[in-house]
């Protein structure tokens, strides 16, 4: 049976566990080297464990696939280049960065630290710049690779207590964009994916109303293998002329955003004063505003297929 991603070398961060490590047995059981990238930090960052890491490298060596571990923090830029380093080293090459690692400081806005917000933009954002960096010197040179960035609806769509998270997943998708424009030139791509799946990631979210403990029973349907198919497709060569595209999957449902776009334009020869905006243009515009509460839950409000 062929296999998408035979010969290929991975390099997958925060992969010892949740979505990370059911990415690494998929992307293994399709033929790739993989390195598992994952500190074993706790999920607001403190701590470490290997174990996390070198279970998940040993599961996959002991199905017959190939593995690594490597320990490195992906918002130190030295620990980051060691991921790369690691799959050059060890497998001779490397095809594939999923940057899927990321930390939790959840705070309502009022309450958030200047701590909060500095260790989750570290990981979340300067973390993916970090390993993505270290990987373009040999995409440039072989003239392929591909990136597949993890941002989430938290800064697609928004989320309570999530200024922090949202912020920095938002701009994965502007780094991803950038990414791939810079990098097409020499056949490099760079693709987002908004995962829904219950995992350590998702398990802080509030359960306290009806509407709270229905979205987690939905999430709780969810299981991190869905997102693994995506994920190779996006690492493999059968996307080569797909990037800088932003993805969903929600259970067996994979869906596509859009990125922002004008949706009403209205124009006044004369100039608009502050009285003309709130008496005829926000009129105009009032049924095609965002709601000022909404979440994910208001864009995907049905059961997960």
């Amino acid at each position: 049976m062929d296999r998408c991603l035979d010969g290929s070398v991975v390099a997958i961060t925060g992969a010892g566990r949740g979505i990370g490590r059911q990415l690494a047995l998929y992307c293994a059981a399709q033929g790739a080297a993989i390195i598992v990238n994952d500190p074993g930090v706790a999920q607001a960052g403190n701590g470490g464990d290997t174990a996390f890491a070198q279970n998940t490298a040993n599961d996959i060596i002991g199905a017959g696939g190939k593995a690594a571990a490597n320990f490195g923090n992906v918002a130190d830029p030295a620990e980051a280049q060691s991921i790369i380093e690691d799959a050059v080293r060890k497998f001779g090459r490397i095809d594939a960065v999923v940057n899927n690692a990321g930390i939790l400081r959840d705070s309502i806005w009022h309450k958030m630290s200047h701590a909060d917000w500095t260790s989750v933009i570290a990981v979340n954002l300067t973390g993916v710049f970090n390993v993505s960096k270290a990987a373009t010197p040999y995409f440039r040179e072989q003239k392929a690779g591909s990136f597949v960035h993890f941002t989430s609806t938290s800064g697609l769509i928004g989320n309570i207590g999530q200024a922090n998270y949202s912020a920095a997943k938002l701009a994965v998708v502007a780094l991803s964009q950038s990414i791939a424009l810079d990098m097409a030139r020499v056949g490099v791509r760079s693709n987002c994916i908004a995962p829904f799946a219950w995992s350590r990631m998702t398990s802080s979210i509030p359960a306290t109303t009806p509407a709270e403990h229905e979205r987690v029973q939905r999430l709780q349907s969810m299981s991190a293998d869905k997102i693994a198919p995506l994920v190779a497709y996006l690492a493999s060569d059968l996307s080569k002329d797909v990037t800088n595209q932003i993805f969903a999957v929600r259970k067996n449902e994979i869906a596509l955003f859009c990125k922002p776009r004008p949706i009403r334009s209205m124009t006044k020869v004369e100039g608009w004063t502050p009285e003309a905006i709130a008496h005829e243009l926000v009129p105009s515009f009032r049924s095609s505003f965002a709601r000022a509460d909404e979440v994910s839950a208001h864009v995907f409000p049905y059961d997960p297929i």
